[in-house]
């Protein structure tokens, strides 16, 4: 038995202030509202503004400014910092030392994790466990995006490009005493078969050198843009999901009417409406935002478990479950007991 669980203290969520709409996206590339809205769901998503100083890092810090004021703590309680991004401010170090450095903690452990959209949910996992052994007391974690800088925004590139905003959501998980509350179990699964169907090839080193990048400069090298084979990943994704989520209900003797909300990865409101008619959960049952803010990756799932507490969606002893799937592939979910 487990002496302790983790528990979520504190949550908060920060997006750029520059909303650009579908009417937007379409005065760059060959694309309309009615399109996108079919398709993804999204009528907007956040981008930040050219010259703003906005990074991975300073969203992130921001969002974790709130979720440690929420959660109740001083900076100097928080034990250890995981970062979750696949868009860092840096190719190397990793934001996680940022954070530490930006917000003045302690010289804690900072570990930046790679799991794209399921960056947040393995992060609660690593989180959960060091606090379930007892060797952290308060973890900080981070899941924060900046994807605007990176995307092909011409119409070459609007599979992708028309999907995905910036934005950071943040949560303090802290020691509870009480075993039936709190994080009760986390999931995950890799599949690298299928790593380069979602992928951002380069800059990489299994890519090329650096020397040749310089000399060439060639306009037509689309590795550095992000590659989806979109219609692949969905099918993928909604049997992952599904998986996922049972899962977790079975390893907790809880079934699908448990469920008091699902927070998905905003991947696609197709994706979130696909799993809902397929588990027949109610709407108040999913929680979705992604016609807001678009995908946000590993920032998705706390932005959204954010909005849903502040809009009482969430109340003390509610059951909830966090699902994602994505690049890797990777996939999860966790099952927490508010």
């Amino acid at each position: 038995m487990n002496m302790y669980n983790s528990r979520i203290a504190g949550l908060g969520y920060y997006v750029p202030e520059n909303v650009v709409t579908n009417d937007d996206l379409s005065k760059l590339m060959d694309t309309n509202d009615e399109w996108i809205q079919e398709r993804t769901g999204i009528k907007e998503r956040r981008h930040v503004v050219e010259g703003s100083g906005e990074t991975t890092t300073s969203m992130g810090v921001e969002a974790a400014r709130i979720a440690i004021e929420r959660a109740g703590v001083a900076k100097e309680d928080i034990d250890f910092i995981i970062f979750a991004t696949l868009s860092p401010d840096y190719y190397f170090p990793g934001p996680g030392v940022l954070v530490q450095r930006d917000l003045g903690l302690r010289t804690v452990g900072a570990l930046d994790i790679r799991n794209q959209c399921s960056g947040f949910v393995y992060a609660i996992s690593i989180a959960d466990q060091y606090i379930k052994t007892g060797m952290y007391k308060n973890v900080l974690v981070i899941g924060s995006e900046l994807h605007s800088k990176g995307l092909d925004m011409t119409t070459r590139g609007r599979g992708v490009s028309v999907i995905f905003g910036d934005g950071a959501g943040a949560a303090v998980l802290t020691r509870e005493e009480d075993t039936s509350r709190g994080v009760l179990s986390t999931h995950m699964h890799s599949e690298g078969q299928y790593a380069e169907e979602l992928s951002l090839i380069a800059p990489g080193m299994g890519k090329r050198w650096v020397t040749d990048i310089i000399e060439d400069n060639n306009p037509e090298d689309t590795s550095y843009y992000p590659y989806m084979n979109g219609q692949f990943v969905f099918k993928n994704a909604v049997v992952r999901f599904s998986e996922v989520i049972n899962e977790g209900l079975e390893a907790n003797n809880l079934s699908v009417s448990d469920i008091d909300i699902l927070i998905p990865h905003q991947a696609n409101l197709r994706i979130s409406q696909f799993i809902q008619q397929k588990f027949k959960l109610k709407d108040e049952q999913v929680f979705n935002n992604i016609m807001k803010y678009g995908n946000t990756t590993a920032a998705s799932i706390p932005i959204a478990l954010t909005e849903a507490w502040e809009q009482g969606k969430i109340k003390k002893g509610d059951t909830v479950v966090l699902a994602a799937f994505g690049s890797g592939f990777t996939w999860g979910s966790a099952i927490i007991k508010w």
